[in-house]
């Protein structure tokens, strides 16, 4: 149990603290604020007014991604050499062809009911399964060749020309090999 004198003492200086706060002189504090009201009003600056936010076309999504390795000028007198390529337009496109080529991931193969499958993941984590004759990449890339390591890629690109278009080779191999 707590003694007498204990809590009469702890009483006293709670009193003491607090007598400082007893006092009534706030001359000072009146004539600061008296010195703040004197002052004229200031005038608030209107709200900003936005513009409407303006869409912007983006052209050059058939070009070379200028991140990409250019295509080396022998390789593409060689390639036109063998062949005519054009790009299938009227084809429909395919779910992975919405994303960069350099962004697909293989994680894994699967086969059932005696049919290859390759696992592509995306990258917004969706696994897809694709196979020989699917279409992947933003190049019109059409996967000509599986195994359980690495998915070989066929693509079409620009060659810079107005019409010109060169056959590009590219593989995915599997993550973490």
């Amino acid at each position: 149990m707590t003694s007498l004198p204990r809590i009469f003492a702890v009483v006293v200086a709670s009193a003491a603290l607090l007598s400082g706060c007893a006092g009534r002189d706030f001359s000072d504090l009146d004539a600061f604020m008296a010195s703040k009201r004197d002052r004229p009003g200031g005038v608030i600056a209107p709200i900003p007014t936005f513009k409407a936010y303006e869409a912007f076309s983006y052209s050059a999504t058939t070009l070379r991604s200028p991140f990409d390795r250019p295509v080396e000028v022998r390789e593409i007198t060689q390639l036109q050499a063998i062949s005519a390529i054009k790009p299938d337009e009227s084809r429909a496109k395919e779910f992975l062809e919405q994303y960069t080529f350099d962004s697909l991931r293989m994680v894994g193969t699967l086969e059932r009911d005696g049919n290859n499958w390759t696992l592509i993941k995306d990258p917004d984590g969706g696994v897809h399964r694709v196979t020989i004759g699917n279409y992947l990449g933003r190049h019109h890339g059409k996967i000509v060749e599986m195994t359980d390591t690495y998915l070989a890629v066929i693509e079409i690109v620009s060659d810079g020309t107005e019409d010109g278009w060169v056959e590009r080779p590219r593989t995915i191999k599997l993550s973490g090999v």
